[in-house]
């Protein structure tokens, strides 16, 4: 197992493929284009991996740093080897890159109905913060 920063555009067909395959927890949306991936690798391409295993890539992760604040999102593992330590050495790799960067708190976000992700992080402690609500807003 390798972990390695993303390149564009190399890796971008065989992440979005894995990120539809997944059941629940990751959505491909319109923040996830290939204009879009670029904007986010210009700020901070460390915090974009991949898990690549015989050449395949089985797993991501995004971080995101502004310098005060980190956050995590699209952390996938392949069907075929979750409960393997894939995620949790993705998760442990992102951590530690933003942790160097001077991030001393992190936000990730979990869809209220994955008990897998949720049980996975609360294992790896992170807690849920009840007290928080969150908003989004699409821009056209």
């Amino acid at each position: 197992m390798n972990i390695r920063e993303f390149n564009l555009p190399d890796d971008y067909a065989p992440t979005v493929k894995l990120w539809e395959s997944i059941e629940a927890g990751v959505h491909v949306g319109r923040s996830d284009t290939p204009e879009e991936i670029q904007k986010k690798l210009k700020r901070d391409p460390d915090l974009f991996l991949v898990a690549e295993l015989n050449g395949e890539i089985v797993g991501t992760v995004i971080g995101g740093y502004d310098g005060r604040r980190g956050m995590i999102y699209h952390l996938a593992v392949h069907k075929t080897l979750r409960e393997r330590g894939v995620g949790a050495m993705l998760l442990d790799e992102v951590e530690k890159r933003l942790q160097a960067k001077g991030c001393v708190k992190c936000y990730l976000l979990v869809l209220a109905d994955n008990e897998n992700a949720i049980q996975f992080y609360e294992n790896r402690e992170w807690h849920e913060m009840k007290e928080v609500r969150i908003f989004g807003k699409e821009f056209s």
